[in-house]
């Protein structure tokens, strides 16, 4: 098997869809590194797993798991880590990251990233159960916050200050989606920059980007359209507080051709070229 590569410094990476498998295999364009959903790579065997074996052995992985629910009240789904841990041991990831949110309880899901209230009772759940995962991977994970439509009465916490101390008292590592954190300040009227301002530069190890649906004054992250200007050019201030982070183009509805996809990786990889690290802060996590 091939060794673990890191994501290549001064590239992004693109999101590994099915539509993409053959046009990807033949062309072999330069990326950092691919990534994937976790759980459609959970079978044990078939095409899914033949084709990631394939590309494994060009590009970097990142495993971008969508169900775990770390936010869940009750205990994590044991049967869902350990396919997690099965998969992780296969591949060797570069990157492994999932969503601080919740999506089920006592077996019943929601099939949605559900945003949390950022209180400090559920702080100390969050973190419980990140190191539980971190503990079963005997790996740090990223934990990327998410989008959301409607906000808990009960918060106390700034969601970038409540993604911090995930980190911090966790020791996991930050998945930043830029395009979530745009989405949010505009839905909930809070400052993007003061978002940004509180993660701390050494916690991210990896930046999405992705584009968004306006309907009826709501954005609506939908990974499905172009980066919008207003993300990019808030991408541009999270690398001129962070330094180049491993950069990942999301479009997981209304697939384009990769022509698109690879373009939007080019303008990502050209800011990055321009992007310098703080002093005292790697240019990578």
């Amino acid at each position: 098997m091939p060794v673990p590569r890191a994501p290549e410094a001064g590239y992004a990476g693109i999101g590994l869809r099915a539509p993409h498998y053959e046009a990807l295999a033949r062309t072999t364009p330069r990326l950092s590194f691919l990534e994937v959903h976790s759980e459609n790579f959970f079978g044990d065997g078939g095409p899914p797993l033949a084709w990631l074996e394939r590309f494994r052995a060009d590009y970097p992985l990142s495993l971008h798991g969508v169900g775990l629910s770390l936010g869940t009240a009750g205990p994590l789904d044991e049967t869902h880590l350990a396919k997690l841990c099965a998969l992780v041991e296969r591949f060797e990831p570069a990157l492994v990251s999932e969503h601080l949110c919740w999506g089920s309880i006592g077996g019943r899901f929601a099939n949605d990233l559900l945003p949390l209230p950022y209180t400090r009772e559920a702080l100390a759940n969050v973190v419980a159960q990140v190191e539980r995962v971190q503990e079963r991977l005997g790996q740090r994970i990223l934990v990327e916050n998410v989008s959301s439509y409607l906000e808990f009465e009960a918060s106390t916490i700034p969601e970038g200050e409540f993604l911090a101390e995930v980190s911090r008292a966790s020791g996991c590592g930050v998945l930043l989606d830029v395009n979530n954190i745009y989405v949010n300040a505009m839905n909930h009227g809070f400052d993007a920059i003061a978002y940004l301002d509180a993660i701390p530069a050494d916690a991210v190890g990896e930046i999405h980007l992705a584009g968004y649906d306006a309907s009826e004054g709501l954005l609506i992250d939908t990974h499905g359209a172009r980066v919008s200007s207003e993300v990019w050019a808030l991408y541009t201030v999270a690398l001129d507080r962070l330094g180049p982070r491993p950069t990942l183009i999301e479009w997981d509805t209304d697939i384009p051709e990769l022509e698109v996809l690879l373009a939007e990786a080019d303008r990502a990889t050209q800011l990055l070229g321009r992007a310098r690290a703080p002093r005292g802060v790697p240019a990578t996590a």
